[in-house]
């Protein structure tokens, strides 16, 4: 199967939790900078763009070798945008603009620094074996949710009765989390569906060690001490 793919990378300049987070220094090198250059190592992508309504965010990512032909509209970098709005502003503009029109998006969110080339072309490797439609990245979750609970009447019950009884972790089925690493789907099902849960979704397991996604400051916290390790 041939194909060929669009590494498509959101950051917009508005994060609260952590200012300017998207190019914030983790580990000597603005955060935005490990999603660009693993991407740009990939056998299979054949470009990197950056989507982004941020001047400062544009300037890092074309200096890291990422592609911005456009500006995203202020409108669609909002706390209330959604993502799927920004990734069909960004193929509608490279179709209109340049007739350019990706077999399949890869979506790479730069708050995933610890994902890397062998993850990328893993995942899109598997997608071709498989001849998928989409795929997302998963990890093993930490908390199972067959010991979660719930508090009703201020009392501490099961959060699913299907669980209350396994007390050994061996005895647990596995249950994955998206870790947010990587989201590939056809692109015209893409659009049409507005979703990257099109067709047949497989799933590519990555380890918790490359599966941190940072959205506080905790978890940038764990990515530079994991940083710091692999170095």
């Amino acid at each position: 199967m041939s194909a060929n793919f669009l590494a498509l990378i959101l950051a917009r300049g508005g994060s609260k939790g952590i200012p300017k987070k998207n190019i914030k220094i983790l580990n000597g090198k603005p955060l935005l900078a490990y999603t660009i250059e693993e991407a740009k190592k990939s056998k299979f992508i054949d470009r990197v763009v950056l989507s982004t309504e941020s001047e400062e965010i544009a300037e890092v990512g074309k200096r890291y070798g990422a592609e911005v032909p456009f500006m995203r509209p202020k409108e669609l970098a909002t706390d209330e945008a959604s993502s799927i709005d920004a990734i069909i502003h960004a193929l509608n503009w490279l179709k209109m603009n340049e007739d350019y029109w990706p077999k399949f998006t890869v979506l790479l969110q730069p708050t995933s620094p610890l994902r890397t080339v062998k993850d990328i072309d893993g995942a899109i490797e598997k997608l071709l074996e498989h001849n998928a439609e989409s795929l997302v990245s998963l990890c093993e979750v930490d908390k199972h949710p067959f010991w979660l609970k719930k508090i009703i009447d201020n009392r501490v019950v099961p959060y699913t009765e299907e669980g209350q009884h396994i007390t050994r972790r061996q005895d647990l089925p596995k249950v994955y989390s998206l870790n947010g690493a990587i989201f590939i789907a056809e692109s015209i099902l893409l659009v049409k569906e507005r979703s990257f849960y099109v067709g047949r979704t497989i799933p590519y397991i990555m380890p918790k060690e490359r599966s941190v996604d940072i959205d506080n400051i905790i978890d940038w916290h764990l990515a530079e001490i994991l940083m710091k390790e692999r170095d």
